[in-house]
């Protein structure tokens, strides 16, 4: 699963969201973007682009699914300051640019941009190891790399 974005990661536990940090959706990491780009994390099909364009999933394979949420709470944003690159059932390469987003917009609208990248439903024995950076670019780092057992 590549980086959806360039910017600092943050572990989940320190995103100020309950539903996050708490795990509620899944595992995966957040990252504090430096640009206002998004890009497809992984090759597969858009299976969700909310019409805000404040959060996307790709479908890589039956199992595994990635959820790539542009900041906190950026829904009240009604899409103001976000535009969509891409609809739901478009296939998506890995590192395609699938939503810019203003960054000032979000601070100005009082939002945090900490946009977690979530992996939902994954299967109990299906591992999940995540990058050790401290930041990663856009469609070319690795943030989580899933396992399965054969």
């Amino acid at each position: 699963v590549l980086a959806p974005f360039s910017g600092r990661v943050v572990s989940l536990e320190e995103v100020p969201d309950p539903v996050f940090s708490e795990k509620m959706l899944g595992d995966g990491l957040a990252l504090d973007p430096t640009e206002g780009v998004g890009v497809a994390p992984v090759t597969g099909k858009l299976t969700v682009f909310h019409s805000a364009g404040h959060a996307f999933a790709v479908q890589a394979t039956d199992q595994i699914s990635v959820l790539v949420h542009v900041g906190l709470d950026t829904v009240q944003m009604k899409g103001e300051g976000f535009t969509r690159l891409a609809e739901v059932g478009d296939e998506v390469v890995a590192g395609q640019e699938i939503v810019r987003f203003d960054l000032a917009a979000i601070a100005a609208a009082g939002y945090s941009p900490l946009s977690p990248v979530i992996l939902p439903d994954l299967p109990a024995d299906y591992q999940v190891e995540k990058t050790t950076a401290s930041t990663v670019c856009a469609g070319q780092d690795v943030l989580l790399t899933v396992t399965w057992p054969d």
